[in-house]
Order: structure tokens, then C-alpha cells, then sequence
């Protein structure tokens, strides 16, 4: 007995599709007609119209009608970031004439330009802000923190630069405008050099919760299980339990029983047991199997707690001085609202030259609340200027836990994507590699998943030419493969031989 399984039904799916694209459309035009107020700049509204367009797609349950479109060889829509409004209209064409619509009914192609246009300006804005890269260079660049002694060595930066960085960043937590100036002055020599411009990002240090002075006993350290104390004042040398006290102590305020926090990027886990005058009172619940140092300065997180601290600190305002006319970047710390971007222009514009360009801004997500915030900070970012997204994996996986991380930091490759925004793939990039020398799978595999962004930051350590060279060669391999979500199908080269059993 033989039977044969009927295709789907174009019909059916035409049907579904037509009414799922006027709902798409009514959405669409809503989420721009909210975003009105922001005046965007006439360079970014097409990308937040394909925003807009790819949010509303994305607000609909696509997965059910999926196969039946693959099953008539037609886009499943899962590649349609850049072009969100074309890739459906594409798909409604084919299906209304698969359908038997009659000559001149059918639905119109749209222009083969909607497919090329929102990946020439994401890749535009890349180059802009991350630099050209040299001939021959990955698509994904290759953004490089400067150590201390990139000021005085003469060598460091276009050793880095010849080695395949792209971008250079200097990070405002640290040293002070003579040194940062230095840096610069390297940097502007080494290009003259090599012929390309190297773009240099300022990151603003932003108001970091952290903690205090630490008493106690047992050198400071905890273990699970252990009383950790959280103190409005400073502890006494005579506590009983490990305390500390933190940068914001109002915050103590917003904790309550039950709630979990995290010290120096989650080596310490705790549950909250009470609120007293003097402070919270904590157990430990994490701090590996010999215990943790709790240490001063170290950051402090608060995953359920929605901080409204400001984002730009009096110490940002005065790195502005020196940043605002020597940066191309500015980095964003702790950005989780329209307003904080607002707040930051204002000031940038209290210190922009006359006829100078506004810097590109480089929004650091590190929060819940700026991951919820997204599409409102891309908009309101790229209304204003140009605009890149970092994702901050070290405090982010914090704050909304590991176990969200990695479906977290797609979601914003492919927001990002859809708003022609480039990405930055940040923190512990080849961490083993740059520090000890060696780089371990789960690295090397981490840093091939990086590039699907547009550029890869890496952080400092002694191996720092050989890490911009070992990354180099992963990406341009990569690159033989994808193209953002899409694969590249071209010849593979392992099994090209004899293969006769």
C-alpha cells in the first residue's frame, strides 16, 4: 500500500498571512506613531520603521506556520531582521499566486532594493563607528581595551593595531585626561602610519553599586551558609559577622525577605533574611567550595530591584570635559531609560564645539530594565545620533541570571539587527587566552558565536597581540559560514575527497 502527503494548502495560508499582515501593519504604525515625539533624525527612520515593522512580526506566534511554508520551498520569515516588512510581503506574493489569484489580483513583489538597503546601513554604521578594518579584515571588528602603559610604551598600540584591531577603547573608571590623552596622541600617530582610521571609544564609568569598607572575622571570608551583614554606616573592626556597607546605602530600603543579591560579578551569592535599622542581614548561598573574600569596590547587584539611581555620576560630568572633542564613542554606562539618554546629550551639547558633530553613543546593557528598554533606547538614541548597543555580558548574566543570558544576548543581536544598530559582543572575550596564554574550548567557541556582531571587544592582559591575531583568524573563518543568522552555503572543504565506502 503507497500514499503520498498532500502539500500544503497555499489557499489556506494566504489567508492566514494576508490577515496576519494587516495586523502586523496596524501595529506597526502604532509603535511608530509612539515613537513620534522623538524627531528622529531623517538617517535613522527607516531603521526605526523596520523596527517597528520586525517588533510587531515578532509580537505574532510565526512558529505553527512555519514548516508548511518551508514545505512550499518559501522563506519561513526566521531571516528577516534587516528587512521585516519586504520579507513578508515577498512571502504573501508567492502565496497569492500559488493560491491561483487571478492575473493582476495578485499581490505585489516589493522592490528587490528593501532587501539590500538595511544591511548596507548596518554595515555603513559599523564602519563609521568601529572603523573600515584593513583589506581582507572579518566583517566583525575588533575593539580593544588600552592598559595603563599604552600611554608610555611606544610600541603597545601599533603593535595591537598591526596585529587586527580595529578600534580602540579607553575606559574613564580609569587613570585621568593627561594619560587618556596620551593614549589619543598614540593612536592618531599609529594611523598616519598604517593608513586607517582607528576610532576611539570614552567609556563613562556610570554610578556601579558597590560595596564598602569590609569587617569582620575569618580575613573577611564567607562561606554558604554564613551571616553577611549589609550596614547603613560603617561596620566596627569588632563585628561578629562579615559586613560591609554599599555606595548607595538608600538601596538597603529596597530589599526585602526572600530577595537574592550578588557581590563582585556573583563569586558571592546571598538571600535576604531581614531589615533592621542598622541594615539587611543576609545568608549566604553562594561562595564556592573554599569560600570568598568580600572585598571593597566590588560590585553589587540586585536583580529584583529596579535601581533609579542616575545614570551619569558628577565624576562622568567631569570625564565629559575631556571626552566631548577627543572621542568618537561614548560609552553609556547603566543607561535603562529614554531620559538617561536625553540627560547625557544635554550634557554632551554644553560642551560640543560650535558646528562639531555629536559622538556616536555606545549603550552599555547591563540591566533588566534596559533589556526591557531596548527598542525605546535604540530609537531614542539613534534619533539623536549615531548609535551602537554593547551587550555587557559580565553584569547582564548577573542580573537576569545565566540561565537567560544566552537566550538574552540573541534576542538583542536580532532587535539590534532589525534597527540597522551595530552590536558589540563584550566581557570575557578569550579572558584565558589574553591572561594566561591559553584559550580553552568553551572560549574559542564563545568567541566564534561573537561573529555574528559587529564588533568584539577584548579586554587587557599581557597576551594582547597574540589574543588580536587568534581572534582575528576565528572570525575570518566564521565569516566563510554566516552572515549574521544566515548561513553561507559555500563549498565545504573537509569531506571533499574520496568518499567511497
Amino acid at each position: 500500500m503507497s500514499f503520498c502527503l498532500l502539500p500544503p494548502d497555499a489557499t489556506r495560508l494566504s489567508i492566514e498571512l494576508h490577515a496576519l499582515r494587516e495586523k502586523i501593519t496596524r501595529e506597526a504604525d502604532a509603535i511608530q506613531t509612539a515613537w513620534e515625539a522623538a524627531d528622529i533624525r531623517p538617517a535613522f527612520r527607516p531603521s526605526a520603521e523596520n523596527l517597528a515593522s520586525y517588533l510587531a512580526l515578532r509580537h505574532a506566534d510565526l512558529s505553527p506556520m512555519q514548516p508548511d511554508l518551508a514545505a512550499l520551498g518559501l522563506s519561513t520569515l526566521g531571516r528577516a531582521e534587516p528587512h521585516a516588512r519586504a520579507s513578508l510581503d515577498a512571502v504573501v506574493a508567492t502565496l497569492s499566486r500559488l493560491s491561483g489569484a487571478a492575473s493582476g489580483d495578485e499581490a505585489p513583489y516589493p522592490d528587490p532594493s528593501a532587501f539590500t538597503e538595511g544591511p548596507a546601513r548596518l554595515a555603513a554604521r559599523r564602519d563609521t563607528l568601529f572603523g573600515t578594518g584593513s583589506s581582507g579584515a572579518p566583517r566583525s571588528r575588533i575593539l580593544l581595551t588600552l592598559p595603563t602603559e599604552a600611554a608610555t610604551d611606544p610600541d603597545l598600540i601599533p603593535d595591537m593595531l598591526r596585529a587586527g584591531a580595529d578600534a580602540m577603547r579607553i575606559n574613564c573608571a580609569h587613570d585621568g585626561p593627561e594619560v587618556w590623552a596620551a593614549m589619543i596622541a598614540r593612536i592618531r600617530d599609529t594611523q598616519d602610519e598604517i593608513g586607517r582610521y582607528v576610532p576611539v571609544l570614552m567609556d563613562l564609568a556610570g554610578p556601579k553599586l558597590r560595596t564598602g569598607p569590609v569587617a569582620g572575622p575569618n580575613k573577611q571570608r564567607v562561606m554558604v551558609g554564613d551571616r553577611l551583614d549589609i550596614r547603613r554606616d560603617a561596620p566596627s573592626g569588632k563585628s561578629k559577622h562579615v559586613a560591609t556597607t554599599l555606595s548607595h546605602p538608600e538601596l538597603i530600603d529596597r530589599l526585602a525577605p526572600g530577595m537574592s543579591v550578588f557581590i563582585d560579578d556573583g563569586k558571592i551569592g546571598a538571600e535576604v533574611l531581614e531589615i533592621t535599622p542598622k541594615g539587611a542581614k543576609l545568608r549566604v548561598t553562594r561562595a564556592g567550595p573554599e569560600g570568598v573574600k568580600v572585598k571593597p569596590e566590588k560590585g553589587f547587584n540586585l536583580p529584583a530591584v529596579e535601581i533609579d539611581i542616575p545614570a551619569l555620576t558628577e565624576d562622568d560630568r567631569s570625564a565629559l570635559d575631556f571626552v566631548v572633542g577627543h572621542a568618537d564613542m561614548i560609552g553609556y554606562s547603566f543607561v535603562q531609560t529614554p531620559e538617561d539618554i536625553r540627560l547625557l546629550i544635554a550634557e554632551i551639547d554644553k560642551r560640543l564645539p560650535e558646528g562639531a558633530h555629536r559622538p556616536a553613543l555606545v549603550l552599555k546593557i547591563e540591566t533588566g530594565l534596559a533589556v526591557r528598554n531596548l527598542p525605546k533606547l535604540i530609537v531614542q538614541s539613534g534619533a539623536l545620533t549615531e548609535t551602537a548597543v554593547m551587550i555587557a555580558r559580565g553584569d547582564l548574566a548577573v542580573e537576569i541570571g545565566l540561565e537567560r543570558m544566552s537566550e538574552i544576548q540573541e534576542e538583542i543581536l536580532w532587535l539590534c539587527e532589525a534597527a540597522h544598530t551595530p552590536v558589540v559582543w563584550a566581557t570575557q572575550v578569550l579572558e584565558g587566552l589574553m591572561k594566561q596564554g591559553l584559550a580553552t574550548r568553551a572560549e574559542t567557541t564563545d568567541a566564534a558565536m561573537a561573529q555574528r556582531a559587529d564588533c568584539v571587544m577584548l579586554n587587557k592582559g599581557p597576551y594582547v597581540v597574540e589574543t588580536i591575531r587568534f581572534l582575528s583568524r576565528i572570525l575570518g573563518r566564521m565569516d566563510r559560514h554566516m552572515t549574521k543568522k544566515s548561513a553561507r552555503l559555500g563549498p565545504l572543504r573537509s569531506w571533499k575527497g574520496d568518499l567511497s565506502l
